[in-house]
């Protein structure tokens, strides 16, 4: 299913190594993964979330703290009963795992601009196939998935009508309204709420909303430590007040909408 991400011929698979008919070829690590991110698709030296940030969101989502949005997705995705599954912007794997629990039979594939968090999802996932790849030149061949789930992660719909077959369908989760609404207001004066609009995505129409809400009260510092350290409203704070925030262990609200498209 991969295509060279140099030539966009088809990749074929031998002694662990990805070779198209123009000899561009790409070994498979020893973590089980393969690096499909040519040097001109980068915008930096090492792009993707940094270290701390992927440490950070390990540490939080397998204290399973998100389980309940990881349920909700396969729950959505087991009557779909897709074939074959792409998970994009898949990060360190957590919800790729889940979710191949979930579809045992699926043919799985998790795509990550971060080779750090693509390292440690092949590490913890031997059974699904993972790849380092740009979300905007997606190294795949059209129609490979009869769904593709994106989880906050950018994309481009171009992309995404062209992987989906007809028919297949697109799983977004989206941040609503009151989501980590406590966070905002330790930052800002006047808080904006995050739109609610269902987006409109070309080559797709919209099936359905499912709006996922609860609270989280954590009893120890360090844990929400782990979920402010993990999205971008952390770099908003010191590192003092990051620490003075977490002491005081105020409810976070978490708000997730998760939406299906169908491809037309």
């Amino acid at each position: 299913m991969y295509l060279c991400p140099l030539c966009q011929k088809p990749l074929n698979l031998s002694d662990r190594q990805y070779q198209c008919t123009n000899r561009h070829s790409f070994d498979v690590a020893r973590e089980g993964y393969v690096n499909l991110l040519p040097v001109q698709q980068k915008n930096s030296k090492d792009p993707g979330d940094n270290k701390d940030m992927m440490q950070a969101r390990r540490d939080f989502l397998h204290a399973g703290w998100y389980a309940p949005l990881a349920q909700a997705v396969a729950d959505t995705l087991i009557p779909l009963a897709p074939a074959s599954l792409l998970d994009l912007g898949c990060g360190e794997g957590y919800y790729s795992g889940k979710l191949k629990q979930a579809l045992p039979q699926a043919q799985f594939y998790g795509v990550d601009i971060s080779k750090a968090a693509i390292k440690f999802a092949a590490k913890a996932n031997h059974n699904i196939n993972f790849s380092v790849a740009s979300a905007y030149q997606l190294p795949f061949a059209d129609n490979s998935f009869d769904a593709i789930v994106r989880i906050y992660a950018p994309s481009k719909a171009e992309e995404l009508a062209r992987l989906v077959k007809a028919g297949g369908h697109l799983v977004t989760v989206t941040p609503g309204p009151a989501h980590l609404l406590e966070i905002k207001q330790a930052i800002y004066e006047q808080v904006r709420l995050h739109d609610d609009a269902i987006a409109s995505i070309t080559g797709f129409v919209h099936q359905y909303r499912q709006r996922l809400q609860f609270s989280l009260q954590f009893t120890q510092p360090a844990q929400l430590l782990a979920l402010v350290q993990m999205v971008p409203l952390a770099w908003k704070f010191s590192a003092a007040e990051k620490q003075q925030f977490a002491e005081r262990l105020p409810a976070i609200s978490i708000d997730f909408m998760l939406d299906v498209f169908r491809r037309c």
